[in-house]
Order: structure tokens, then C-alpha cells, then sequence
């Protein structure tokens, strides 16, 4: 019986894990791993920066449990479904989510459009067309087969995206100032005015991160089997992304002082800065790093927009689902090319922000609210036991 239960529990922790991994790595995008959106949102606005993150990091992880534990607790398939039964009975409200989502995915794979025309072209001198056709690729193959294997890639690239970015982190962060002094020097000069600011970039991030949520919500529903799952599952989410941009933020803060001051340095401040170091190795590490969260972040935003609209009435004359899904990821990179053009700053600070300020009024107090309220009620009435199994409190209900 023991052996039975500890069997069971490490099943758990490694579904917990594999979903958290892959939240990780769609988090990990192109602003992420450029530190362009580092800096955008927290990086500027000094010592409070890290108080922003852990802010942002906290709410993204407790909505997204809210989240996945509406969808598998009543047997939903899409992000379609699951804010319906949020907003309900209020049901068209879920309208706004779709066009939060719509808008959002534009601007996230045109982020990583742009941020690898920008970082290929520094690397390699490679042409901007060419990249982005490889990069496209890949990511059209990765998105046309399936949850499963969005899942086992994002874990695998996850795992490597985490341990790598580690390693650079860690090494910029020891090669760069003194981290406590530039957090003296910042609190001497601003104190507490940047506070407020960190808190509310803390909160918007949060929202406009949900584009990458449904495909996360999708890999979920197959392994997450009961509330306790989906516990462990989001306290994972939070530790590695919390370790993740965390670390990012920090290194960044003792370089800012150097990228600022070079060309491209705000656009790329993390290649700027490791550049500086004039070790080769760091440098193609981190290049490998890019390359993983482009292809992760787009993959996982793409296959939450093809699992919504695969299925719509004009495509049923398709059979093949592949080739179904391939126009449909196919689609929306070709008009994400269109929008990349505006530059990744600009996507990043104006396109995520303005998406953000919706995300909160839609999706951040919603689901910590009147989610929390029914998800509650419904495990209550259905499965007293927070290990009892969703599927059991489906067929109770």
C-alpha cells in the first residue's frame, strides 16, 4: 500500500512538474530572454524592481490555479468554455477575453518575431527574412500535433531554457556591480517613490501573461488529476519563474549603468551585456537560450490560438487536423510579421501594457474573485478531499 501511494506521489509531482515547466517556458519569450521586457517593466524603476516581480509572479501562478482548476473540476476543453463558466450567467462576457487573447497573441509571436530578426542579426549577420522562415517552421511543426507533444517539448526546452539562464545569470550578476550597493545608492536617491510603480507593472505583467495561459490550461487537463495536483503545480510555476526572471532582474540592475549606454542596449540589454564580458562561451550559451524561448513562448501562445479555432465551422471542410491547424498557425504568423515591423520596444511597452490594463479587469480580479468563490463552492460540494479526482467530482456533480 505504501509503495501504491508513494508510486502515486511521484506521478503527481512530475505531472505537477511538467506543466510548470511548461509555464515556464512559454513565460520565457523573446522580451524575456532579450531582457528587453526586463527592463521595460522593472529593471527602470530600480531597487522596488524585484518586489514588482514577486508581485507578478504570485498573482500570474494563483490565477492560473484558479484557472485550471475550473477546467478540469468541470471538464472543459477550451479557454472559450472556461470563461464562460467564469462570467456566468453573464456568459458573452467572455467576449472580452477573446479579445484580449486575439490581440495579445499578435503581439507576443510578433515579439518574438522581432526579437529574433534583432539578436540573428547580431549573432550571425542573417538576414531577417531567412531567420524568421526557419524560426517559423519549427514552430508551424511544434504547434500542428498535438497537446502531448506541446508538452514534452516545452518541458525538455524548459528544463534546458531554466538551467542555462541560471548559469548566466548567476555569472552577470557576480561579474557586474555590487548588487546591494546599486540598491543602496537607487533607495538613497528615489527611496520609496518607484514602490507604487513596481506593484502595479507587478500586476499588469501578471495580466497580459495570460496569453501563454490557455495552451498551459490544455497541457493540464490530461495530467493534473485533483486540486492537490493543481497545488503543487502552480508552487512549482511560481519557484521557477520566480527564479527565472528573478535572476534576470537582478543582473540587469547591476549592468544598467552599461547598456544604457550602447547602441541597441535597451533593445538587447541582456546580449549588450553579456557581450562585455568577452567570453565566447557565455555568449553562445545565451544564444541558445534565445533561440529556445523564441520557438517556446511563440509555440505555446499559437497552439492556445489554434486549440480555440481548429474546430470553427469554415475549417470542418478540412479533414486533416494537422493540415487544419497548419493554416491556422500559418495565419497568424503571417500578420504577426506585419506587426513586428513596429519594433520589439514598442511592442513590448505599449502593445503588452495597453492589453495588460484590460487583462486586470477581465482575468486577474474575476478569477480571484468570483473564481475563487465558485471553484471553492464546487470542490466543497463535490469532493470534500482535495485528493479526490476531478473526474469523481465531475460524475458527482
Amino acid at each position: 500500500m505504501k509503495k501504491k501511494e508513494n508510486t502515486k506521489l511521484n506521478r503527481s509531482w512530475m505531472a505537477a512538474f511538467s506543466v510548470a515547466t511548461t509555464a515556464f517556458a512559454a513565460h520565457a519569450g523573446g522580451g524575456f530572454a532579450t531582457g528587453n521586457q526586463e527592463n521595460t517593466w522593472f529593471v527602470s524603476l530600480g531597487w522596488p524592481a524585484i518586489v514588482g516581480v514577486a508581485v507578478a509572479m504570485l498573482l500570474l501562478s494563483m490565477t492560473i490555479r484558479e484557472g485550471q482548476i475550473m477546467m478540469n473540476s468541470r471538464g472543459l476543453k477550451t479557454y472559450k468554455e472556461l470563461f464562460e463558466c467564469l462570467y456566468h450567467p453573464f456568459d458573452k462576457l467572455e467576449l472580452l477575453f477573446e479579445l484580449f487573447f486575439n490581440i495579445m497573441v499578435l503581439m507576443v509571436v510578433a515579439s518574438c518575431i522581432s526579437g529574433a530578426a534583432s539578436a540573428l542579426t547580431q549573432y550571425f549577420g542573417l538576414n531577417y527574412y531567412l531567420g524568421t522562415f526557419v524560426i517559423g517552421l519549427v514552430v508551424l511543426f511544434l504547434t500542428i500535433f498535438g497537446v502531448d507533444l506541446i508538452r514534452r517539448a516545452s518541458t525538455y526546452m524548459g528544463v534546458v531554457i531554466l538551467v542555462l539562464a541560471v548559469s548566466i545569470y548567476t555569472v552577470g550578476l557576480l561579474n557586474g556591480h555590487n548588487l546591494l550597493d546599486v540598491m543602496r545608492v537607487d533607495f538613497s536617491v528615489h527611496g520609496w517613490s518607484q514602490l507604487p510603480k513596481a506593484v502595479w507593472n507587478g500586476v499588469t505583467y501578471s495580466a497580459f501573461q495570460w496569453v501563454t495561459v490557455p495552451a498551459i490550461l490544455v497541457c493540464g487537463t490530461s495530467v493534473l488529476k485533483t486540486k492537490q495536483d493543481c497545488d503543487r503545480s502552480m508552487a512549482l510555476t511560481f519557484t521557477l519563474n520566480m527564479l527565472g526572471l528573478g535572476l534576470a532582474v537582478l543582473m540587469l540592475l547591476c549592468w544598467q549603468h552599461y547598456y544604457l549606454t550602447q547602441p541597441n542596449g535597451t533593445t538587447l540589454p541582456t546580449l549588450t551585456t553579456l557581450k562585455s564580458f568577452g567570453a565566447n562561451w557565455l555568449v553562445a550559451l545565451y544564444g541558445l537560450v534565445l533561440f529556445l524561448c523564441l520557438i517556446s513562448s511563440a509555440v505555446c501562445v499559437i497552439f492556445g490560438f489554434v486549440n480555440r479555432f481548429e474546430n470553427v465551422k469554415f475549417l470542418q471542410k478540412v479533414e486533416n487536423v494537422p493540415v487544419r491547424r497548419a493554416l491556422v498557425s500559418a495565419f497568424i504568423m503571417v500578420v504577426s510579421m506585419g506587426i513586428s515591423f513596429v519594433g520589439l520596444t514598442n511592442v513590448v511597452k505599449y502593445g503588452y501594457g495597453y492589453c495588460g490594463y484590460l487583462g486586470i479587469a477581465i482575468i486577474i480580479v474575476p478569477l480571484l474573485t468570483v473564481g475563487f468563490y465558485k471553484n471553492r463552492k464546487f470542490m466543497k460540494e463535490n469532493a470534500q478531499d482535495a485528493k479526490v479526482s476531478f473526474e469523481e467530482a465531475y460524475e458527482k456533480n
